[in-house]
């Protein structure tokens, strides 16, 4: 018999659990937006004309970028967290600070590039 969950979408967002919660959910809407981004690549390279100027308009745009950005840079940099703690075992036990050094890396790095690109798209 299955377990039976009535859990309603406001409830499970303002779930506050374990420090590993918030980039186990940001990794998978992390990697599903590199996916949207590459199928939209490839989809306009395919159809070409107005409908593939559109797609390249779309992510061309620096709102897109930014979020294709913080989607590559979040899913790698928590990928590699993983990685690492995956080939060391014994480093499980600082798993939240692990969580800690990854979010010191991560912010800096976004916030640079994403004052780049809308220093580049505003024309500055």
């Amino acid at each position: 018999m299955g377990l039976k969950r009535d859990v309603s979408l406001s409830a499970g967002l303002r779930y506050r659990g374990p420090a590993g919660y918030l980039t186990y959910i940001l990794h998978r809407i992390g990697g599903l937006g590199m996916g949207i981004f590459i199928a939209m690549h490839i989809l306009a390279s395919f159809v070409g004309g107005r409908f593939g100027g559109t797609l390249n308009g779309i992510y061309e745009n620096w709102a897109f970028q930014i979020f294709i950005f913080f989607c590559a840079l979040f899913h790698a940099i928590n990928g590699l967290r993983i990685t690492i703690l995956d080939l060391f075992p014994k480093l499980l036990d600082y798993q939240t600070e692990a969580i800690w050094i990854e979010w010191a890396v991560f912010l800096p790095l976004f916030g640079l590039s994403a004052y780049v690109i809308l220093t580049t798209a505003l024309g500055g």
